[in-house]
């Protein structure tokens, strides 16, 4: 006999029939939920089969289930009673702070006290989309990776009136979904993928600007040398790895070059005090004691053989990708 899914009997209203509107969907129905997929605009609707059965086959393909087919229920707009019966509203309507605005001030009213309401914004806090605190309690942006149905990091960023008990029923219904959540502690714009993201485009488009490498170039630096061990490692363990003394001889070792490069670009906190060295440090040490260093880089590097061969091949398989010339 088949369990039942993970999300079976659990009601799913996504607000927006994009890229990321249809991935969610796919993601959660998959999960065993009863979804509905809404857009005012119906060339949106229209085109929503075809989102939902290109995030289907991603899901199949990534081994994340959806081969089975998904049931999806695509409407217009939410009526009452389907906002009434959602366990989960998911906002994933245009990056606009005003069109964000006026889509959860029409849900709201007609959510129920323990609905987790939720916008997939990219950068825009919920306490700017949502300002009354009051209305804050059951409301956090929820950011995905886009495709969601391949990529399963969750952001979850509460505002200041959240309430922790919405935080947590979010953190349950999208790890039952098979998203790994990252809780913030504060709210902060951009959150913690897109800053990450956005620091090193800045510098790429520095670098591009100050002449000192191409574009081209630039990505091959960054799909052959940073990306492929940020695939298996952060920043942090990849710098624990690479070092010996792991993340402490780094931070003494490196340190200072990345201290004056900071500076160089007019950073002003550039520092890395000794405290929070030893705070990363911990951390590193209590996920992988020192003993166990030497096994985990050679691990690193067989995987990063088999990651780098699989690259190739697909790469041979992109029909607009060239070396740089």
């Amino acid at each position: 006999m088949q369990p039942d899914p993970p999300l079976a009997g659990k009601v799913v209203l996504i607000l927006g029939a994009g890229v990321i509107g249809t991935g969610f969907a796919a993601v959660f129905s998959a999960a065993g939920a009863a979804v509905t997929l809404t857009d005012p605009d119906p060339v949106r609707r229209a085109a929503a089969s075809l989102g939902l059965e290109t995030a289907a086959l991603a899901l199949a393909q990534a081994g994340r289930g959806g081969a089975g087919g998904l049931s999806v229920t695509v409407a217009a707009d939410a009526t009452p009673a389907t906002i009434s019966a959602a366990d989960l509203i998911l906002e994933c309507g245009p990056e606009l702070l005003g069109a964000k605005q006026a889509i959860l001030a029409a849900v709201l009213p007609a959510a129920r006290a323990d609905a987790v309401v939720a916008t997939a914004s990219s950068a825009l806090t919920i306490s700017r989309i949502v300002p009354d605190q009051a209305l804050q309690a059951r409301c956090l942006v929820a950011h995905p990776v886009n495709p969601p149905g391949v990529l399963r990091l969750i952001e979850l960023v509460p505002a200041p009136g959240t309430d922790p008990a919405t935080t947590t029923r979010a953190e349950h219904l999208f790890t039952a979904a098979g998203f790994r959540p990252v809780i913030l502690g504060r709210e902060i714009e951009g959150f913690v993928l897109n800053r990450l993201q956005g620091a090193v485009l800045r510098e790429a488009y520095r670098l591009v600007g100050e002449g000192i490498v191409g574009p081209a170039e630039l990505d091959l630096v960054m799909r052959e040398g940073l990306g492929p061990r940020w695939a298996l490692s952060g920043p942090f363990e990849t710098a624990d790895l690479n070092t010996a003394g792991g993340i402490v001889a780094h931070a003494a070792r490196m340190g200072p070059a990345y201290r004056r490069m900071g500076a160089e670009r007019g950073e002003t906190d550039t520092e890395w005090s000794a405290d929070l060295v030893a705070q990363v440090a911990a951390v590193r040490r209590a996920a992988l004691p020192t003993d166990e260093v030497p096994a985990r880089v050679a691990w690193r590097a067989r995987a990063l053989a088999e990651i780098t061969a699989l690259r190739d091949r697909l790469l041979t398989e992109a029909p607009t990708d060239r070396e740089p010339r």
